[in-house]
């Protein structure tokens, strides 16, 4: 059955400690100077009063030293986390190049701790001050994010301001992410604090043995679903997710930029340690060494589920093309996709691409009119439609118009960009507050593929699976490859009881089980992984030679990811169309 916790355990020797007075019992007496850095979700207030409790109740005396008070002021913040022209762009920005250390002035200097004393630095960038252990303490970015949507949360260096979702997509996380990922080959200790009556506590020779081990034999990471207005219900009601949530419209399967992968053997003593951390610590294990040549530390192929089942269709949008998206938004490639349509039929469709007739200024006035004067226009007139074929692939190149229509299960295999929905229309339909979605269309009409129209647009993007090898009850079919597109999906097919040999080759692949009961991994170097249906599995670029055996009575459908060779000089990953 589909796991919602898939857990791995520590390295052998790590040091897992639940609880503030056992977390409190890792500090060495005093004299110590402890920075507990972190993201600004965290509430370190209570982070604070907890840990000096602790350590005040065994007689030791703390000073707290919270780095929060000593920000730059709140206009310079800003000044220096914006890009010229972001702030007439309501809608995204370019990701801020500042670093956590251009968020201060001058930073403060502590007097040093007495002969007894713990001095207690925290708060977001802590680590920038002389200390002598160095802790993370953490909140996943689904808590911020839904922190901030509610009113609740702050910006980065913003404390106590009402935050915005934009600022923190664009400015805060790559802040964050770059100050954090610098720090995690010298913490002391990693502090997950989602439950923050008994935070979770692992050491930081322990952490990095576990991520050494993960980055080389199969792993997934924790999935989770968001809400939206569009957002089905097949995930609660297949999967078990959240009964109680309003839908589970988009499934955060593979999103490196935010997944977390859970340590510990139970969820009462856990830690949520970014996947990002592995492509920073082991890429070329991870990724392979020409990947991470290409792509740094980036982990480059995402997978999510688009769950509209008793929901709506999605707006018809596009992506910004590789030009735009790098001088633009910041990024080095762009926000190619497809579409793997895991449940569908007839009466299901699949918006994709311009038909051959469509009339680019009426388009243009169509989406105005619908954005200013509320007009319900048809995206088919201009769109060209699809029978949501259940099995079948669309790839959607950066710039091309598309949209899941209702009734639908996609699985997302895309590139990992996943913030930049350049939206044409949006069918009038409100948010949950009320209030009409953002529709940036001028983002989009900037990025519009229109070389690309009616039979082109089949022939190029609804391609037919082509078989590449076959043995013994089993079958890989290449479902789709672009020039332009950096990675291409494939599928394995196996019957029931067959077996089936594969190898990265210096690549990492990525699994999901699409049809049948699931697969069982198992490795050269011995690992052991059950994928089950609807579950997906990073392979390491370093695992090497593996094996599926189907599992179950009826025939297995797994899809496979993998980054294409370097395209040709002058292209870039993902070239630019």
């Amino acid at each position: 059955m589909y796991r919602l916790d898939p857990r791995y355990a520590p390295a052998p020797g790590a040091v897992l400690a639940t609880g503030w007075q056992a977390v409190a019992a890792q500090l060495p007496p005093g004299p110590v100077t402890v920075a507990v850095d972190g993201p600004p979700t965290v509430d370190w207030a209570r982070l604070a009063t907890r840990l000096t409790g602790e350590l005040t109740a065994r007689g030791t005396p703390v000073r707290t030293l919270d780095l929060r008070a000593h920000h730059a002021p709140p206009a310079e913040v800003r000044r220096r986390t914006t890009a010229a022209g972001d702030a007439d762009d309501p809608y995204f920005a370019r990701l801020a190049e500042a670093s956590l250390r251009d968020l201060f002035d001058e930073l403060p200097r502590p007097a040093p701790p007495t002969s007894a004393e713990v001095l207690l630095v925290h708060g977001p960038g802590a680590a920038l001050l002389p200390h002598d252990l160095l802790w993370y303490a953490d909140l996943p970015k689904r808590h911020a994010e839904a922190a901030v949507a509610s009113g609740a949360g702050d910006n980065l260096g913003l404390p106590g301001e009402r935050a915005d979702l934009r600022r923190l997509f664009y400015a805060d996380w790559p802040v964050l992410d770059r100050h954090r990922d610098a720090l995690a080959a010298r913490l002391d200790a990693w502090l997950d604090v989602q439950d923050y009556d008994r935070p979770t506590y692992l050491d930081g020779a322990g952490l990095r043995a576990t991520l050494a081990g993960l980055a080389r034999r199969p792993l997934r990471t924790r999935p989770y679903f968001n809400s939206t207005p569009w957002g089905g219900h097949w995930a609660q009601r297949r999967l078990g997710f959240d009964p109680a949530a309003r839908n589970t419209a988009l499934g955060y399967e593979l999103i490196a930029p935010e997944a977390g992968v859970l340590i510990g053997p139970h969820p009462g003593q856990q830690v949520e340690i970014p996947f990002q951390l592995l492509c920073v610590l082991h890429p070329d294990a991870l990724l392979g060494p020409e990947v991470a040549a290409r792509f740094g530390t980036s982990f480059p192929i995402r997978f999510d589920y688009l769950d509209t089942v008793g929901g709506g269709n999605l707006s018809v949008h596009c992506h910004p093309k590789a030009r735009y998206m790098k001088e633009r938004f910041g990024w080095s490639y762009t926000q190619h996709e497809t579409y793997y349509l895991t449940l569908g039929g007839p009466a299901s469709r699949v918006f994709l691409g311009l038909r051959e007739d469509a009339d680019l200024d009426l388009f243009r006035k169509e989406i105005e009119e619908a954005a200013h004067d509320g007009v319900p226009m048809d995206p088919a007139d201009h769109v060209l439609t699809f029978p949501a074929e259940q099995g079948r692939l669309f790839m959607i190149p950066a710039g091309t118009p598309h949209a899941s229509g209702a009734g639908n299960v996609v699985l997302e295999i895309s590139a990992t960009p996943y913030l930049y929905s350049l939206r044409f229309y949006d069918w009038l339909r409100p948010d949950a507050d009320g209030r009409s979605r953002p529709l940036p269309y001028e983002h989009g009409l900037a990025n519009l593929e229109t070389g690309r129209r009616g039979d082109a647009v089949a022939r190029d993007l609804v391609q037919e699976p082509r078989t590449l090898r076959t043995g013994e009850g089993w079958r890989e079919e290449l479902l789709g490859a672009l020039d332009e597109m950096f990675y291409e999906v494939r599928r394995h097919t196996l019957d029931a009881g067959a077996v089936l040999d594969d190898a990265t080759r210096g690549r990492f692949h990525v699994l999901n089980v699409v049809e049948g009961e699931g697969v069982l991994v198992h490795t050269e170097a011995g690992e052991r992984h059950v994928l089950s249906r609807a579950e997906t599995l990073t392979v390491p670029a370093a695992v090497g030679p593996y094996r599926l055996a189907a599992v179950g009575e009826t025939p297995v459908r797994v899809v496979k990811a993998l980054v294409r060779p370097e395209p040709p000089a002058g292209t870039g990953p993902g070239g630019d169309r």
